[in-house]
């Protein structure tokens, strides 16, 4: 039996200690947003935090994590509420298909706990492990400034930094 604790919650899983984090994650706990990309720690699909550094869940074996706390994408909003830099993901429309998605939030969120302003080089040198084969690159890498806006702003309220909600029946996310 292996203890963690995910998003701040407790779990006691029964996994060879070899098994890769994201497995659990995905099969344990039912925790489906680090995605299966490569399997060899190469495209970042599979990025979570771990005590707040950007691991590829992919490649880590459940053991190593220890009692470090796991964060992953679930953990920083839900659908209804999500986070600042969800937020900015949404706002930007950062997703073309999707998959990469939670891992470069997850590489994200690490940046900006480190760093809360960061430079655009700063950001694309950050970035620069995940990969995105729609090409999306640019507005995530709006994204992520926007998310900072966000931030300094105390926005978590899902209006995005120009205090539009996305999606508003006027066509515009007027409030």
């Amino acid at each position: 039996m292996i203890d963690l604790v995910v998003n701040g919650h407790a779990h006691r899983v029964d996994a060879d200690a070899a098994t890769p984090l994201l497995y659990v994650l995905r099969g344990d706990l039912q925790l489906n947003g680090a995605k299966f990309g490569c399997g060899l720690g190469q495209c970042g699909a599979c990025t979570v935090l771990v005590d707040g550094r950007p691991v590829l869940s992919c490649i880590t074996p459940v053991s190593v994590v220890g009692t470090r706390p796991v964060r992953t994408v679930e953990g920083l909003g839900t659908v209804e509420r999500p986070g600042p830099l969800q937020q900015a993901f949404i706002d930007e429309q950062a997703a073309q298909c999707g998959y990469c998605i939670a891992g470069m939030i997850m590489r994200a969120q690490a940046l900006l706990e480190r760093t809360p302003d960061p430079s655009d080089a700063e950001i694309r040198r950050h970035m620069a492990i995940n990969l995105c084969r729609c090409g999306t690159h640019m507005r995530i890498l709006r994204a992520v400034r926007r998310a900072v806006a966000l931030i300094a702003a105390g926005a978590s309220d899902g209006r995005g930094s120009d205090g539009m909600r996305p999606g508003s029946s006027d066509g515009r996310g007027a409030p």
